[in-house]
């Protein structure tokens, strides 16, 4: 299992990847692949947040 440090490191990551597809999606007439980059994205980053919510859990 990932350490905290490693799971929050890769939650940074995720978010500025975020940042960045969404910066790169035009207002109107978003393309699907840029869409579906964004929900991978998000999905991980969700994951990367639960596993860190589990650890602070215990």
């Amino acid at each position: 299992m990932k350490t905290l440090e490693d799971l929050k490191k890769r939650l940074a990551e995720l978010d500025e990847a975020i940042q960045e597809t969404k910066r790169r999606m035009p207002a109107h007439s978003v393309k699907p692949p840029v869409m579906m980059d964004l929900l991978i994205l998000e999905d991980e980053y969700d994951e990367v947040l639960q596993q860190i919510n589990a650890i602070k859990g215990k």
